[in-house]
C-alpha cells in the first residue's frame, strides 16, 4: 500500500500563497506572514492539523525557488524545517527539489535530492524514499499548480488564511489553465484559518 500525493499550502482569501515581493530575506514576501499565523498560535486545532501532516508524511517536494529561500541564512535549521521542530526523535522526512540544474553545493546537507527530469520522476522518487507514507508538495505557488494540472495530485489542502493580500505569488494563474475538479472531505475551522482538504476528481 503507498500513501497519497497531497499539496499542501497556505493561501490568502485571494489566491495569493506569498505577498508581493518574495525574496530570500522575505520568504512570504512583504507583509506575507499572516498566511501561516496559523501554524504558529497554538490552538489545539490548529497543532493536530500539523501534527497529523507531520505523522503521515513519507517525502517532501519542493520547488526551488522555494529551496533558495529555506537553505539560505534565515532557512531551515537542523532543528528547524519541515517536522523536524515537532519530534525531535525522529529523522525528518526527505526532500524532493525540482530544478533544471542542482547547486554545486548547499547548506542543508544529506536530506536533499535535486530532480532535474520533470515532475512525474520526482513523484516516483518521493514515493519510493515515502514507502507507504504520503508524498507533500509543499510549495511553492507555481509548483504546486504544476503538479495539480499535471494530474499527479490525490488531495489537495488548502490552509485558507483570512486575509487578502492583494498581490504576490497567486497559487492558480489568471492566465487560463486546466481545469480541475474537487470534492470536499473534510474542512476544520480554526484561528486563523480554514483548513479545506480536497479530492482530486478529474482534470479537463
Amino acid at each position: 500500500m503507498t500513501g497519497q500525493v497531497i499539496v499542501d499550502i497556505s493561501m490568502s482569501l485571494d489566491g495569493y500563497v506569498t505577498a508581493a515581493g518574495a525574496d530570500l530575506k522575505h520568504g512570504l514576501g512583504v507583509g506575507g506572514e499572516p498566511l501561516h499565523d496559523w501554524a504558529f498560535n497554538h490552538a489545539p486545532a490548529n497543532q493536530k492539523v500539523l501534527d497529523d501532516a507531520v505523522a503521515r508524511t513519507g517525502a517532501v517536494i519542493m520547488g526551488r525557488r522555494l529551496f533558495d529561500i529555506i537553505d539560505g541564512p534565515d532557512g531551515w535549521s537542523d532543528d528547524v524545517g519541515y517536522g523536524a521542530e515537532r519530534d525531535q526523535t525522529k529523522s525528518p522526512p526527505p526532500v524532493f527539489v525540482m530544478t533544471h540544474s542542482a547547486p554545486d553545493t548547499w547548506r542543508l546537507g544529506d536530506r536533499f535530492t535535486f530532480v532535474t527530469d520533470g515532475l512525474r520522476s520526482a513523484v516516483d522518487k518521493a514515493r519510493a524514499a515515502a514507502g507507504e507514507k504520503d508524498v507533500v508538495v509543499m510549495g511553492g505557488g507555481q509548483t504546486c499548480h504544476a503538479f495539480l494540472a499535471a494530474g499527479l495530485v490525490d488531495l489537495l489542502h488548502i490552509h485558507l488564511a483570512p486575509i487578502v493580500l492583494g498581490a504576490g505569488t497567486r497559487l492558480f494563474p489568471a492566465e487560463e489553465s486546466k481545469r480541475v475538479r474537487l470534492e470536499l472531505v473534510e474542512s476544520v475551522s480554526a484561528p486563523s484559518a480554514e483548513h479545506l482538504s480536497y479530492k482530486v476528481i478529474t482534470q479537463d
